[in-house]
């Protein structure tokens, strides 16, 4: 390695949809910039999952950037949802549009991040031997990126082939004439789970909490409602901005209580025909408050489950029960409980048989094993705060950030840390992030920081770090707000529930994308209040 470090303006962690635009936002300023990815290429979570049925939940007008105008415009989105290939190349697109790529380092990935108080510059470190000495160090990291394994032991010892959705190799697996286990049944495997049943010989899937899952309806765009919104994009993206999930939607107005129950199924049965999750919480005002409101929503979904399944026994294992509706984000689905349909899917419910171990040959539960040739782990992510932990990041004093959030994590606004000067997190805990269309919250922070780093230029200064009671003011209000719904009474990700030894804190700021906006616009008003600017 290295004596010197190459000095730099910014390092940026990541090269998915914020570490690219953070490229392009902080380029633009007049920066020197490197992004470190450890992929192959560029994409985030858009490169690495690539299994088979992989899309996304938020329609393709929405899921896209609007820093560029003229990208907005000459894109053509070819879904309503687009998939994972598709997406992957919109991102691959952009990097060549904008030149990106000279300053993205491929097939890396930064072990340590440390802060040198003498100089005010972070120190950061990679696999490959690079050492970088940067005034800003911006943690684009995503907050689905880092793979959750089984909890039970075997992995190692199976003898067949295994792959975790979260890092699917590249070309096609062929599962042909296979004896194929699947254990979860996450938003990763309810995608791929169809895919999967059209290869394999036998499928068998490991079950252990049923979800709400929407049917996507996917089908090709259309091309008026594509020529509608490129020529009204300023005011979508606008609306979008200042709504509650990111995404344009009528506010409603009324209770799921205050209609008859025949209105109120009219408008679930509208919501679910337009395969748009986020309609349908945002359906009454009450959803995510009320739990009898709550259950009406849930009634209607776990009906949908009884007519779209054929054995009434099989369907009552499939129907999610234990846990409000959107309490853990709902799942998108192609034909998922259609293909319970098929005499060769079989479903293990682990509530019912526990799972115990993964076998030389395939999987041991309580009820017996059950061997395979292959296995697929659709077991989710160690989500918001998995990928910043697993680098090594040291503010001042030494404090490791690992440390410091020994006890869940505590953020100002969600994009930056007491203790940790010039370190920025991109959609980090503390704001709405996965709780919503997260390219419209990954634009607003890249540009806020962006903002906060010019303002630092323009009078002089070169440091900024959160007050320690801004940070806990803060984390209380994210409590506080999350606290007043529902959404804490379900083990989901959202609450790091899904990781043993997690600390149980609810982590994204559900109070809405827009009042969110408003919150770091008057902070930025106020000259960057909650933070000392040396």
């Amino acid at each position: 390695m290295a004596d010197a470090a190459e000095e730099l303006d910014a390092v940026v962690v990541g090269a998915g949809f914020a570490g690219l635009y953070a490229l392009y936002r902080l380029r633009e300023q007049g920066l020197s910039v490197k992004v470190f990815e450890a992929g192959g290429d560029v994409g985030g979570t858009w490169y690495w999952n690539r299994y088979p049925g992989a899309r996304c939940d938020v329609d393709s007008l929405n899921y896209s950037y609007s820093f560029d105008p003229d990208l907005e415009q000459d894109w053509e989105w070819t879904e309503k949802y687009a998939s994972q290939p598709e997406i992957h190349a919109y991102l691959s697109h952009v990097a060549d549009r904008h030149d990106l790529r000279k300053d993205v380092v491929l097939r890396t990935k930064v072990t340590q991040a440390h802060f040198d108080e003498d100089a005010s510059r972070w120190t950061v470190r990679t696999d490959q031997g690079h050492a970088v000495s940067a005034r800003y160090c911006i943690m684009a990291t995503g907050c689905l990126s880092v793979p959750k394994f089984p909890e039970v032991p075997g992995l190692d010892r199976f003898s067949g082939p295994w792959y975790h959705t979260a890092r699917w190799p590249e070309g096609e697996v062929d599962f042909r004439g296979q004896r194929l286990g699947v254990l979860g049944t996450g938003s990763s495997g309810v995608q791929a789970i169809p895919f999967l049943a059209e290869q394999a010989r036998e499928l068998t899937v490991f079950q252990r909490t049923p979800n709400y899952v929407f049917p996507a309806f996917n089908s090709p765009i259309d091309p008026e409602l594509v020529a509608r919104t490129k020529a009204n994009y300023p005011q979508v993206r606008a609306a979008a901005r200042q709504s509650l999930f990111g995404v344009e939607m009528d506010m409603p107005t009324k209770s799921a209580l205050e209609v008859t129950d025949e209105e109120r199924q009219a408008i679930y049965r509208a919501c679910w025909d337009r395969g748009h999750v986020f309609a349908l919480v945002q359906s009454f005002t009450d959803l995510i408050f009320n739990e009898e409101s709550n259950e009406t929503a849930a009634a209607f979904l776990r009906e949908q489950v009884r007519s779209r399944v054929e054995d009434p026994e099989l369907a009552a294992k499939l129907e999610p029960r234990g846990f409000p509706f959107a309490t853990k984000r709902p799942c998108l689905d192609t034909a998922y409980y259609e293909t319970y349909n098929r005499d060769d899917v079989h479903l293990v419910d682990l509530r019912e048989e526990e799972l115990l171990e993964i076998t030389e040959t395939g999987v041991r539960t309580a009820g017996g094993e059950y061997e395979f040739d292959s296995l697929v782990i659709a077991t989710g992510f160690d989500a918001m705060t998995g990928a910043l932990l697993d680098v090594d990041i040291r503010g001042r004093d030494g404090l490791s950030l690992r440390d410091k959030w020994r006890d869940g994590p505590e953020t100002y606004l969600g994009v930056a840390v007491s203790g940790f000067p010039n370190l920025f997190t991109i959609t980090g805990p503390g704001s709405p992030s996965v709780f919503g269309n997260m390219i419209v919250s990954i634009e607003q922070h890249v540009e806020w920081v962006g903002d906060l780093i010019a303002h630092l230029g323009q009078h002089g200064r070169s440091v900024a770090e959160a007050i320690d009671t801004a940070e806990k003011e803060w984390t209380e209000h994210v409590r506080v707000v999350s606290d007043a719904s529902l959404l804490p009474r379900a083990d989901s990700f959202y609450l790091g529930a899904n990781v043993p030894g997690k600390p149980r804190v609810f982590m994204p700021y559900v109070g809405g994308v827009g009042p969110y906006r408003q919150k770091c616009d008057e902070v930025a008003r106020n000259g960057y209040e909650g933070f000392v600017l040396r």
